[in-house]
């Protein structure tokens, strides 16, 4: 029986929702989670073994536009030292097998000094937050990077493409779904045009709801509209149904007929497979979701044409997109410790 201890990053929920999907490939393995925040209560929910004691920190947004990246770079390293001592307590206990880390490189470089195999599931291969004098500093931790990813036994990317030395590119990593598009619409009493809004785990989406409900107002069509606020955000909104937090956001895209949605990758890569119509709107400065939302045809400017995009979205018809990229990691994975 292998033992993997799985360290995934807690910006967000894309991170874990991916990592599950891996896990629920694998054979004869037993995994334990390490995380934080919304991620670590998704994973309690789901009865996965989890530790939860990761606390990043947060982003500043106004009106859309990621504030004063030099102080999150600044609280990120902070955040960074604070996980490589968590880890190390952590793996200083375990027989581990193998770490496997969704872009927690503080639990890389604990694991490879102590001589233990690691796998890293990533969507960057280097960050680009800051700018002028300030990023000297983000070239040197983009340096130090390269050096954990060149260590690692294997790098798994979420995308298509051709693999280079330890970068293994196996497509898009969503989680399986095994009920029908009509049986989900009865089971969450979906009856209308239905439009999910959605912002992921942390509070900075919350100018993409309030320009959504805006330009949905102006539309003159019966349309329902699922909001999914996850764990950071508790205030209320008139005329819609509030889901909250959920641990099935994969399910509820695929039931949708459009979906509003921040651009993180892993958000992105289920609607694209589900045949979801979807409008990615990416935080202003933050270099990864303008360049996912690039790719889908998306810029933050596109936040002051929501309406027209919506009405378009209505009218789109489904393609779905089939991806074994969950299966294809967990086989990497579980073939480096045969």
């Amino acid at each position: 029986m292998n033992v993997f201890d799985f360290f995934s990053s807690p910006i967000g929920l894309g991170h874990v929702t991916r990592d599950i999907s891996i896990v629920n490939n694998f054979e004869n393995s037993t995994t334990n989670f390490v995380t934080g925040n919304g991620a670590a209560k998704i994973l309690k929910n789901l009865d996965y073994n989890v530790i939860d004691k990761y606390k990043p920190p947060s982003f500043i947004i106004k009106n859309g536009t990621l504030q004063n990246s030099t102080k999150w770079l600044w609280n990120y390293y902070n955040y960074y030292k604070e996980c490589k001592n968590i880890s190390k307590e952590i793996l200083q206990t375990r027989n581990s097998n193998l770490v496997i880390s969704d872009e927690d490189f503080a639990s890389l470089t604990v694991a490879q000094k102590m001589k233990i195999p690691t796998v890293l599931i990533t969507d960057i291969l280097e960050t680009k937050f800051t700018k002028g004098i300030i990023s000297i500093i983000e070239k040197k931790m983009n340096k130090s990077m390269c050096e954990i990813i060149k260590k690692c036994e294997v790098v798994i990317i979420p995308e298509k493409g051709e693999d280079q030395d330890n970068i293994k590119r196996v497509g898009p990593i969503v989680r399986e779904i095994n009920q029908s598009r009509e049986n989900l619409r009865k089971k969450f009493s979906f009856s209308k045009t239905t439009v999910i809004i959605s912002i992921g785990g942390t509070d900075a989406g919350l100018f993409l709801i309030e320009e959504s409900l805006k330009a949905i107002s102006k539309i003159n069509q019966d349309i329902e509209i699922i909001l999914v606020t996850g764990p950071a955000i508790s205030k209320k909104f008139e005329n819609v149904r509030n889901m909250g937090f959920v641990n099935n956001l994969h399910e509820l895209i695929f039931a949708a007929d459009v979906v509003i949605s921040m651009a993180g990758k892993s958000t992105i890569d289920e609607a694209v497979a589900y045949g979801t119509p979807a409008i990615f709107i990416p935080i202003k400065g933050h270099f990864e979701q303008e360049d996912n939302a690039r790719k889908q045809g998306f810029i933050f400017d596109d936040i002051k044409k929501l309406e027209k995009l919506i009405l378009e979205k209505i009218e789109e018809k489904r393609n779905e997109n089939s991806t074994d990229g969950a299966k294809e990691a967990a086989k990497i994975i579980e073939k480096i410790l045969k």
